[in-house]
């Protein structure tokens, strides 16, 4: 029957470092006949593209790409690129279509994290500080030091940081402090770390959390108060001396200026609506 026909791989989980050569095992069992069709596909991201197409090497890979036993792959050289899943598929006329899947992981080892650490935070207000390295592979650890002290992920198990308040996601690189506490100032920096190389680190800043400065609010509402009423006695103080004129439907200006003539002549030079 049909279920004899098969298409397996030695290692379905590749991992080598960049620029290394890497093979792609993919073995079709005889009874597909003398000639089947064989492609590779490369899935990443959501979108597939052929690596193999009707028994050829595709363009983008035909320079550092063989097919070697008819259905195997072969890369001279692997960039972190590469890293996705590929699937092989046979198919005949006799036997329809099987596959086998090949995770190719791309040894990139960790940079130096791009770190966000707030310089100041107000007491009982989040914070949140980041960390991310862009381009290690295989998805590295994220951990984040205090005063070069290791931060434990889960700091309720540990003696001495049952009072954290502190989330942190080892995965995303993400330290929150849902509500600052004073005891939260201090010296951070962030570690990344994957099976491809040493570790790195970013550089240690400083996170200082104040209370909010009540006496420089406080002072800002007393001389916002007292300009308030420094305005209000000048409005009135002008309306009391005639300065300002106690209608507003109309000014009234003389028709010359500055000449001997006027006659005591007013003419309305504009209306407001009031």
């Amino acid at each position: 029957g049909v279920s004899s026909f098969s298409v397996t791989t030695s290692n379905a989980d590749v991992k080598v470092k960049e620029n290394a050569g890497a093979d792609l095992t993919c073995t079709v069992s005889a009874d597909f006949g003398s000639n089947p069709r064989v492609e590779w596909k490369f899935d990443k991201l959501g979108s597939q593209t052929f690596v193999v197409f009707n028994g050829v090497v595709t363009d983008p890979y035909a320079s550092r790409v063989t097919l070697y036993s008819r259905s195997n792959l072969r890369f001279s050289k692997v960039t972190r690129e590469d890293t996705g899943v590929y699937t092989c598929e046979a198919s005949s006329s006799t036997s329809g279509l099987q596959k086998a899947t090949v995770k190719l992981t791309v040894l990139v080892p960790p940079s130096v994290p791009i770190c966000g650490v707030p310089d100041s935070v107000t007491t009982g207000k989040s914070a949140t500080l980041t960390c991310f390295d862009p381009a290690a592979s295989p998805p590295p650890t994220y951990r984040w030091y205090k005063d070069g002290t290791l931060l434990p992920s889960d700091p309720s198990k540990f003696a001495g940081f049952q009072n954290a308040t502190y989330k942190l996601d080892p995965a995303t690189g993400k330290l929150d402090f849902p509500s600052a506490a004073k005891m939260d100032s201090g010296q951070y920096y962030c570690e990344v770390s994957n099976e491809a190389g040493p570790t790195q680190k970013c550089q240690a800043r400083r996170m200082e959390v104040r209370d909010l400065n009540t006496g420089g609010i406080v002072a800002g509402v007393i001389i916002f108060l007292l300009l308030l009423g420094l305005v209000i006695f000048g409005v009135w103080y002008a309306k009391k001396k005639g300065y300002l004129p106690s209608k507003m439907d109309a000014v009234y200006q003389p028709t010359s200026h500055g000449g001997d003539d006027d006659n005591g002549e007013f003419k309305q030079k504009s209306s407001f609506v009031v």
